[in-house]
């Protein structure tokens, strides 16, 4: 009898109790969606394919941007989403710890939404509803789900050795280029799952705020990398410093708000500057007038800012105001190719000449395969600026609001031209072409 006894607390140790803990989470930790009002999903929106690259116009309230989204793009978020659980599965093939991760993640941030603006939150609602029925409702509620999926970049920036620490970018001021117009350009290296870079999506939405392009992909009503009709262009590189707060407005949802209320550089840091932060990260802003500004902002701190007008800037992973010293960052320098990728880009911009610049020549840069100091490297050297893995990559000409959008593979294939006034007056219609890396034909490239 004491051995059965024994046998039967076993199986309850180790099959119900768990199960027993799982469902205590899953109950203690749901997020709730806001009530939202009923609307026509479908309405106020349309998707196009230009030149390989989705396009996508949302016009409306917050809960007729989240229905018309889901309503357009529906087959492709859930498609997309299949494809991050089976990378999840893939890079954790036990079940039992892949349960206790995502039980761990939803304690910690139980709360994720609280700072989330209340608009944002109404979407998200509308955009979880137009997805019923939800065949992944079984593993998180829809609503928690895409709250979750909008703080991925600030959970997974959180965690050492994170795919985010890898994107670089810079600003060209209106004096060294060929018409005096500024230029704004990122490389958005997001090594999560190449769904990102394959199935990119364009989003021009016209919500309450100023109008804004957002470059993403479907189900993404964030902003990490876009430009707004004012000629406000805002992208977020990973850093690390300080300790991550499982509380703050994701940064995909902070970006959002700039483009939406900042018509020049200095309002749109003043906005970064007073936002609660969940995990250290930099933010490029550039404005029409060629005014640019890299906000270092860590979560407890205050926001540092290096400004410079005209000209030009350039910044990658690593931070170079009061927290430079913090071992984190010291640890992203020495571990990392942040400072590596900052030298070849700091050697580039500084070979720049008065009026030399155009969209083709910024495109050039950004495409670099060298090294620095001109060493040659092997194609797809993490040191060089194109590694050949970016999500995706932007040329943006902030002063004639025109936006150049790779259409893949990462920086190789063509950049798409597209007018933000005309394509929010109807017009469907590219401005031209930026043409594909030469080394697609294996041809050599223009000077960077």
């Amino acid at each position: 009898m004491t051995r059965k006894r024994g046998l039967v607390l076993a199986i309850v140790a180790v099959v119900v109790l768990p199960w027993l803990l799982h469902t205590a989470v899953d109950l203690g930790t749901r997020i709730e969606p806001p009530s939202i009002a009923a609307v026509r999903s479908g309405s106020g929106g349309a998707t196009w394919v230009v030149q390989g690259l989705r396009l996508v116009l949302l016009e409306g309230e917050p809960e007729q941007l989240g229905a018309t989204h889901a309503a357009l793009l529906r087959d492709r978020m859930i498609a997309d989403e299949n494809e991050l659980w089976e990378s999840f599965r893939a890079q954790v093939p036990l079940a039992p710890v892949r349960t206790l991760l995502l039980d761990l993640g939803r304690i910690r941030y139980r709360h994720v939404d609280r700072q989330m603006p209340a608009a944002r939150r109404r979407e998200l609602a509308a955009q979880a509803a137009g997805l019923v029925p939800d065949a992944l409702r079984g593993r998180m509620p829809t609503y928690q789900r895409m709250v979750f999926l909008h703080a991925l970049y600030d959970i997974a920036l959180g965690f050492e050795g994170s795919p985010l620490v890898g994107c670089s970018a810079f600003g060209v001021g209106p004096e060294l280029t060929r018409d005096g117009h500024s230029f704004f350009v990122r490389a958005f290296d997001f090594e999560v799952n190449e769904v990102f870079d394959r199935d990119k999506a364009v989003f021009f939405v016209r919500g309450e705020g100023i109008p804004f392009a957002s470059v993403a992909w479907p189900g993404f009503v964030g902003v990490v990398t876009g430009m707004n009709l004012e000629g406000v262009a805002v992208a977020v590189n990973g850093a690390r410093a300080g300790e991550p707060r499982a509380e703050g407005i994701p940064v995909a949802f902070a970006l959002r708000e700039v483009l939406e209320r900042a018509h020049d550089t200095r309002e749109a840091v003043a906005i970064l500057s007073e936002q609660l932060v969940m995990v250290s990260h930099l933010v490029l802003v550039g404005d029409a007038a060629g005014d640019f500004a890299v906000v270092e902002r860590v979560p407890g701190e205050v926001a540092y800012v290096r400004w410079i007008r005209g000209g030009r800037i350039g910044v990658t992973n690593h931070l170079e105001g009061p927290l430079q010293n913090d071992p984190k960052n010291r640890a992203v320098l020495a571990r990392t190719t942040t400072w590596a990728r900052r030298r070849r880009l700091d050697e580039l911009l500084a070979a720049l000449g008065p009026g030399e610049v155009d969209a083709a020549r910024a495109l050039a840069i950004l495409r670099d395969h060298r090294c620095a100091g001109q060493e040659e490297c092997p194609l797809g050297d993490r040191r060089s600026l194109d590694a050949l893995i970016a999500t995706h990559g932007v040329v943006a000409d902030t002063t004639a609001r025109i936006l150049w959008v790779g259409a893949g593979p990462h920086l190789s294939g063509r950049f798409v031209g597209l007018d933000l006034a005309r394509v929010f007056r109807g017009d469907r219609e590219d401005v031209g072409m930026l043409a594909e890396d030469p080394m697609v034909a294996g041809r050599p490239g223009p000077r960077p």
